[in-house]
């Protein structure tokens, strides 16, 4: 008899990590579209005049939102748009750009994701390893699925039919999310040795997750981007 599932995902407490003022809108300063708040990267300035990235959407003071990818921030800058954006956005033309922004970007967004992940695994959410994986998506008692970057396709497709015979999907081709993040980084940031596969038992957990892991996903431009058969 498979367990319960998981609460449906709903918007976490403040006090989970989720921000706290989910829901509310900002505008790209680039695009002057409008998009959710944990949609965006927020840029804040330094004392020194250091535009810089807050990942987490926390430093004090005056911040500008970009809902652009890698790419389209590195043409904004290479024109200048970028910026005149944030001169008015700062109300300051006193600004120092790094040149290396759009990769300072990637590796705050990175760095969120990994220790939002850590403070999972503390809490006892985090399950790892292929053969718990499966036993416990079979179950029902898997909220999320994810693969690292370089996973490969076998264990991927493995792992993905446990989950979907959990949930009572099979054949709805629902797969885990392939992260942008290496076995290696994984291992790391998470002490353990080769961390390939993980999964969230708890749906809050999985919401958690999926701000800063949607945030990045973006920058990147591989928004939705999930293991391929």
């Amino acid at each position: 008899m498979r367990n319960p599932r998981n609460d449906a995902l709903g918007s976490p407490k403040t006090e989970t990590g989720a921000s706290p003022e989910k829901g509310s809108e900002r505008r790209c300063v680039l695009t002057g579209q409008t998009s959710a708040r944990d949609d965006l990267v927020r840029l804040a300035v330094s004392p020194d005049g250091d535009v810089l990235p807050d990942a987490l959407a926390k430093a004090p003071g005056r911040g500008a939102w970009i809902g652009v990818s890698k790419a389209e921030l590195a043409d904004a800058m290479a024109s200048s748009k970028l910026k005149g954006a944030l001169s008015r956005a700062f109300k300051t033309g006193a600004l120092n750009i790094p040149e290396d922004l759009p990769t300072r970007i990637e590796s705050a967004l990175k760095k969120a994701v990994l220790e939002r992940l850590g403070l999972e695994m503390r809490s006892g959410r985090l399950i790892l390893g292929s053969d718990r994986i499966a036993n416990e998506a079979r179950m029902g008692a898997v909220a999320a699925l994810y693969h690292a970057s370089d996973a490969k396709e076998d264990g991927c497709r493995k792992l993905d039919q446990a989950w979907r015979v959990g949930l009572d999907e099979e054949g709805s081709g629902r797969k885990g999310e392939r992260l942008p993040l290496d076995r290696e980084a994984l291992s790391v940031a998470l002490g353990r040795e080769n961390v390939v596969h993980l999964a969230l038992a708890d749906a809050r957990s999985a919401q958690r997750i999926a701000i800063p892991l949607g945030r990045l996903q973006t920058f990147l431009g591989a928004a939705d981007t999930v293991a391929e058969t």
